[in-house]
């Protein structure tokens, strides 16, 4: 059976949203997994407005899809909420967005018409993504939210170091320079963004490059290369 990549992500102190907001990135998520289908043909669902799962049949586009994902949330403003606790964590979503693990492995079941995803992918990147944080009634720490996981040691060994890295590098970016990530993680160039935006050329590139979009361009592809070889 062909393997897939299955990604499971779980929005990062979605909880201390105010109404509004979870409503807001609720509403969100179901437009960003549309345009994700539309573009990449993955089949994706979103589970109690802050969880959702996405498969991608073609398992090398799987990292490219997981910072879409990620630098869509990470581009969403929200706003403060109204005590010191929830706006702590608040950051803590302005950083990070969403914890996203990608699965590599074989599916058992897979019946898009009636929502059914079943076998050792979806298994793979939900444990691992549902594996708590360190935590304290009054502390939340994050170290990781981006991962590979697979049956194959040697795989998880190879992507490991390159998730680390993408992980700290997206942790960084400002919520307008993850929104032309994402762009341009869809296949849009500068000109096209700059065009829907309104502004010049030069202001794109600026986000693009304090983003890191080169190495995160390279690493996409060596992923995609990698994971094809490895089929």
């Amino acid at each position: 059976m062909k393997k897939v990549a299955v990604i499971s992500g779980d929005i990062v102190s979605s909880t201390s949203l105010i109404k509004e907001d979870r409503v807001m990135l609720s509403e969100q998520l179901q437009d960003l997994l549309t345009q994700l289908s539309s573009k990449f043909a993955t089949h994706s669902r979103v589970v109690k407005g802050d969880y959702l799962e996405c498969v991608c049949k073609e398992a090398g586009q799987s990292l490219r899809v997981a910072l879409a994902i990620k630098s869509f949330v990470k581009s969403l403003e929200v706003r403060q909420a109204g005590n010191r606790k929830d706006n702590n964590r608040i950051k803590l979503f302005k950083t990070h967005g969403i914890r996203l693990a990608i699965g590599y492995g074989e599916l058992s079941i897979f019946e898009p018409e009636k929502n059914i995803i079943d076998g050792e992918a979806i298994y793979l990147s939900g444990r691992k993504v549902n594996k708590p944080s360190a935590q304290s009634k009054e502390r939340v720490v994050i170290k990781n939210t981006l991962f590979f996981v697979s049956h194959e040691e040697a795989l998880n060994e190879h992507f490991d170091p390159m998730m680390g890295l993408l992980d700290v590098l997206l942790s960084k970016a400002t919520a307008r320079q993850s929104e032309v990530l994402y762009w341009k993680l869809l296949g849009l160039n500068e000109e096209e963004i700059a065009t829907m935006w309104g502004v010049s050329q030069s202001v794109i590139n600026q986000h693009s490059t304090s983003v890191g979009w080169n190495a995160i361009e390279k690493a996409v592809e060596y992923y995609n290369q990698t994971i094809k070889k490895h089929k």
